[in-house]
């Protein structure tokens, strides 16, 4: 009896252990909000990358006898703007620069702010104070006030607008990434690796790059939304992409003047920016609920 006792406990199957992604992939596919939001922004991808092919006309040509035609026009689905232009056609094409625009300053802003940070980080005493009270001010600036304040010193253009945006967002990531890395710093893990003799480099690069990176990507997937909605503005106020070009933001300004007489047509630039905002933010809120562990 001792024996086959012994026998079933070796042989009882040993519990399954699974990877913190995998673990992380099997909460997000389970909230139908952070799924739902994630099709929408590949769905918005995938228009971009294949507009010339999705839209219907061209979204250059213009015809002054076929201006602010209505919603249902026929060879309009969504109407004209100001020029005659086909709108379905110019929303297509606008999700390339207005997405483009959102997410291109949040990775330069990843890459350039984490790295200040962990470094602030991980090294500390007067070099971390040094780093972070440069660092403060600009954060000490709104956001709007910044983007447009280096704008406008820059120079109108599609190119100044995104080092513009880069600015305003390496701030607020290093401050993520200095606070998450300073708690990791004196986790048991970092000293023993420290006490052991490993490196600076080998531990930044084994121990804490690996616990501090997921919480600085989600909060940067919060900020594609306010880069969008300010790439949009600098558009609006002329200080980032410049006529003809399609992009959401420019196509507000231009259609301005038509609000009181198609102010559906108006509208659908910024329904679009309103959309892409709302599905970055809720994949932003999904990633945080299932990268966190306590959940």
């Amino acid at each position: 009896m001792a024996a086959l006792a012994q026998q079933s406990i070796v042989e009882a199957p040993q519990p399954k252990t699974t990877g913190y992604w995998t673990g992380v992939w099997r909460r997000l596919r389970r909230d139908p909000v952070a799924i739902f939001a994630g099709l929408v922004i590949l769905a918005l991808i995938l228009m971009a990358i294949f507009a010339p092919y999705i839209a219907p006309a061209d979204p250059y040509r213009a015809s002054s006898l076929r201006r602010l035609r209505p919603i249902g026009t026929a060879g309009y689905p969504l109407g004209s703007d100001e020029l005659g232009r086909d709108m379905l056609s110019r929303l297509i094409f606008g999700a390339r620069l207005s997405l483009f625009m959102g997410i291109t300053p949040v990775i330069l802003a990843f890459g350039i702010g984490s790295a200040i940070g962990i470094f602030a980080g991980y090294v500390g005493g007067w070099v971390n104070t040094a780093i972070m009270r440069t660092i403060d001010v600009f954060y000490a600036f709104p956001s709007v006030l910044l983007a447009v304040a280096l704008s406008g010193a820059l120079g109108a253009g599609f190119g100044n607008a995104l080092v513009s945006l880069t600015v305003v967002f390496v701030p607020q990531i290093a401050r993520v990434a200095e606070a998450v890395t300073t708690q990791v710093r004196s986790r048991d893990y970092v000293e023993a690796a420290r006490a052991s003799g490993a490196g600076g480099f080998t531990i930044v690069r084994v121990h804490v790059l690996g616990n501090v990176l997921g919480p600085i990507f989600v909060y940067a997937t919060s900020l594609i939304s306010v880069s969008m909605i300010l790439a949009s503005g600098l558009s609006f106020l002329g200080l980032g992409v410049r006529p003809p070009e399609p992009e959401w933001g420019l196509m507000l300004n231009t259609l301005r003047t038509a609000i009181y007489v198609q102010p559906w047509l108006a509208a659908l630039p910024g329904v679009m920016i309103f959309i892409t905002s709302i599905a970055f933010n809720l994949l932003a809120d999904g990633l945080r609920s299932a990268m966190d562990v306590k959940q």
